[in-house]
This record gives structure tokens, C-alpha cells and sequence, in this order.
């Protein structure tokens, strides 16, 4: 026997790559959301779910509608409440659950929400196998009838969660240190303060300066997204102003970690990347770390350096932890500041990062700038450009033809990127909406980053 929902094969339009993301009344609502539940709790054959939202205004009542779609398909519910998707990650994979949803919009305008959305083990879902046929029962609302599962208020799940990411660290090794942490009025502020608190119980030399730290559905300083340089300036400012050592900032659902050096300089994510590769490297000589295609350099430098082997992934986080999972990489980064943890279920963590940063800094006895100023100088890029074209595909194919004959190597894994010997550049062409990205850098010479940069775009835009 089946039910069906009364609004039928109502088009669902929220379904992405490998995630649920849209707009609030138009792809996404609560009874979206419980199609979503009810469909994973049947297609999956999930006993256990475990469940998290965001800060957002929204979340509470997509969350508690997709609670009821998993609870009447069957599935028993662990709600951990506000969380990061994180901590749906991880109480998904150490509490043994069948999968794991996160109601979140992350950095995404204020009238969007969505769904990350794991397996067993914290596994990304197949985008080929897995994920189709949540898809085709969320639309068709043939439901089967099952007994109606549980639901655990299950919150104290942060203070295992808390335990285990200063579990990363030697907090023996640290060193005193002033860290401004800005948390975007998003999940993170929470979340910081259980780990905070564990460091103390464990006699960590640490001071913190919060900004933004408070929960605020309305986001009065704007959408958490420190990737935005127009984002970046407040809290390069709060870093100079509190005489910080370290400036840490996270997006709405703090699974991407961005840093700022003692002088309020942001590190772009590439740096970070080979910097905690290489610290990987030095504990686990030998180890495979992946990286994403766009900005390589710098990276496979460091990890070349550290006697590690560079393992390059398509971008986006499936890819890279199937990537991971495959070869068994301890750890893999993106440009974007997404960082993933072997010993993190192979997922992406905002927390692990800034507390590997600081012991690495304590173990150098060394700023963030005295570690990376060289690399940046060494390894100078341009940084993501965004370009919104009228026609990418044919743009994209003017400067193929134009700049592929003068290549030395062509790697079309993820978009296309050219190498040219000191220079090299990926170009990108966005999945959701009419935009070209474009990454480029050299082999130590910035002027020529910025004259490529023009070169390639001019080129792209058709001037």
C-alpha cells in the first residue's frame, strides 16, 4: 500500500549535483522538505538519521517538516538542533547512523535554504546512483506506509563533537596566542564556545576575541561569506585593532575556515592548502594529500617539498572526498577553504583547520605571515574571477583556440587549464548561472599574473 502527498507530481526543483539548494517559495518549502525526509528514510532504507539545521530563519520549520518525513518513513531521528553541517557529519559517522541531513543554505542569499545531505559513514551520496532515486520518490510522493519512527532530542551529541576536534591537536604544544574569531552572527558562535571551553578544561594558553558571535537569523553584518573581499575588510580591521595574532572567520554553517595573518592580511585558501598539507606531511611523511585543479603551484610545491604525493581532484566535495576515499589521502583542500580530514570520515571541517593552524604556529614559534608571506611572493595568483557572459560556452572556446596552440599541457579535468612553463591558468564555466571562472598564477612573478589576467580576460569577453 502507498500514499501519496495531496499536491502530487508537484515539480521539485531543489535537487543539485549532490545536495538540495533554492529559493524559499519557489523550489524549497516545509513540504519539500518532507518529501525530501520521507524519501531518503524509504529509498536509503534509513533506521537512523541524524538531522541539524542552521542559523537561518527558516530552518527551524524545514527542519522539523523533513524530521517528519524521516520519522513516517520510518527512520528514528537524532536532532542535534542548531549545529554546523559538521556536526551532522560527524554524529552521523561516530554515532553510527544510516545518514545525515543538515538543513542549511550556507553561504547562499537570505531567501535560499537547502539540504547537505550524507550516507553511512558520512559518505557523499552518488550523484549517478544513490541520489536518483530520492530524487524520483520525492517527486512522485508514492510513499510506502511504515511504522512511525522516533525522535531523540539529541544535543549533547556538541560535547563529544567539542572533544574530538581538540582531540586534532597537542594542546601541550600551544603557545600563548591572541585569536580574533568572527562567526558572521551564523552557526558557528555556538559551536566554538563548546570547543573553547574543552581547550580551557585541557590548559590551552589561548585568548579569544569573538566578533559577530551572537545568533541572528537577520544577519545584521550581511551573509557570512569571508570569500567576498568586500567581506574581508571588518575583520582585517578587528585583527589591527585587538593587536590579534591570528584572525579566523567562518561562512553561515561553518564547514569553510578563512584566515587572516597578524597584520590583518585575508591568506588566500590555496596557501592554507599547502601549508596544512605540508604540517600533515611532517607528522605522516609519505602521505597522498588532494588538491582541486584550479590554483596548483603553490600546493604541489609544498607538498613536493614535505616528500608528500599530490593527488589532484575534480572540484566540489563529493569529488574530493571520493578522491580521498580512493587513494586514502590524510588530508585534501580547496581553493574555496573547504578542508578535509582522514580521520574526520573524509569530510570537511571549519574547526579542525584554525586548531591545526595554531599548533602548527606553536610548534614553529612563527606567525602566519612569517610561514607564508614567501610561499605568496614564490607562488603569486590572481584569485577567483568571476566573468557573466552571454555566452560562456562560446566565450570559453575563443580563448581555447587562442591560447591552447601556445600551451605546453592541457588538463581538461575540471573546466580547462592551460600551462605554459611559468604561468598557467583554469578556466571554469559555472554550473547555475551565465559565469566564467577564471584562476591564474606564476612562478614568482606577479606582474605577469596581473598582465596574463587582462590577456586572458580580454580575450574571453571578447574585446
Amino acid at each position: 500500500m502507498t500514499t501519496s502527498l495531496s499536491m502530487g507530481h508537484r515539480p521539485i526543483t531543489c535537487f543539485k549535483a549532490y545536495d538540495v539548494r533554492g529559493e524559499l517559495g519557489v523550489d524549497l518549502d516545509a513540504d519539500v522538505a518532507y518529501r525530501v525526509g520521507r524519501a531518503f528514510a524509504q529509498a536509503r532504507a534509513a533506521k537512523k538519521v541524524v538531522v541539524g539545521r542552521d542559523s537561518r530563519e527558516s530552518s527551524p520549520e524545514l527542519a522539523e517538516a523533513l524530521i517528519r518525513g524521516l520519522t513516517e518513513g520510518g527512520a528514528d531521528v537524532l536532532d542535534i538542533g542548531l549545529a554546523g553541517t559538521e556536526e551532522v557529519y560527524f554524529s552521523t559517522g561516530h554515532f553510527d547512523a544510516d545518514g545525515g541531513i543538515e538543513v542549511t543554505a550556507s553561504h547562499n542569499p537570505i531567501s535560499y535554504n537547502g539540504m547537505k545531505i550524507v550516507g553511512r559513514g558520512s559518505a557523499p551520496l552518488d550523484p549517478a546512483t544513490e541520489l536518483p532515486p530520492i530524487v524520483e520518490l520525492a517527486q512522485s510522493g508514492d510513499f510506502a506506509a511504515a511504522p512511525v519512527g522516533k525522535i531523540t532530542d539529541f544535543r549533547e551529541a556538541r560535547d563529544t563533537y567539542a572533544k574530538a576536534m581538540v582531540d586534532f591537536v597537542d594542546v601541550s604544544a600551544l603557545r600563548p596566542m591572541k585569536i580574533l574569531v568572527n562567526a558572521g552572527n551564523g552557526t558557528a558562535g555556538p559551536t566554538f564556545d563548546a570547543i573553547a571551553a574543552e581547550l580551557e578544561r585541557r590548559g590551552a594558553p589561548l585568548t579569544f576575541v569573538r566578533m559577530h558571535h551572537d545568533v541572528d537569523s537577520s544577519f545584521p553584518n550581511g551573509i557570512p561569506n569571508p570569500l567576498l573581499p568586500e567581506n574581508q575588510p571588518r575583520t582585517s580591521d578587528a585583527v589591527r585593532e585587538h593587536g590579534a595574532d591570528l584572525g579566523v572567520a567562518w561562512d553561515g554553517d561553518f564547514d569553510r575556515c578563512f584566515f587572516f595573518d597578524e597584520s590583518g592580511r585575508f591568506i588566500p585558501g590555496e596557501y592554507i592548502v599547502g601549508l596544512l598539507g605540508a604540517a600533515f606531511l611532517e607528522k605522516s611523511p609519505g602521505e597522498k594529500i588532494v588538491h582541486d585543479p584550479r590554483v596548483v603551484l603553490n600546493t604541489r610545491a609544498m607538498i613536493a617539498e614535505a616528500g608528500g604525493e599530490a593527488v589532484q581532484s575534480k572540484t566540489g566535495h563529493a569529488f574530493i572526498k571520493r578522491k580521498m576515499r580512493d587513494v586514502g589521502a590524510i588530508y585534501g583542500g580547496e581553493m574555496s577553504a573547504h578542508h578535509y580530514f582522514r580521520d574526520f570520515y573524509y569530510c570537511d571541517s571549519g574547526m579542525i583547520p584554525w586548531l591545526l593552524v595554531v599548533e602548527l604556529l606553536s610548534r614553529k614559534g612563527k606567525s602566519l605571515a612569517d610561514l607564508l608571506s614567501e610561499r605568496m611572493q614564490l607562488y603569486p595568483s590572481s584569485g577567483e574571477t568571476n566573468y557573466r557572459l552571454t555566452n560562456p560556452d562560446e566565450s570559453i572556446s575563443r580563448v581555447i583556440d587562442i591560447f591552447g596552440p601556445l600551451a605546453r599541457d592541457r588538463d581538461d579535468m575540471d573546466g580547462v587549464s592551460f600551462d605554459f612553463g611559468n604561468w598557467r591558468f583554469n578556466l571554469r564555466k559555472s554550473n547555475t548561472e551565465p559565469v566564467v571562472r577564471l584562476n591564474l598564477e606564476s612562478d614568482g612573478d606577479a606582474d605577469l599574473v596581473a598582465e596574463k589576467q587582462a590577456e586572458v580576460a580580454g580575450v574571453l569577453q571578447g574585446y
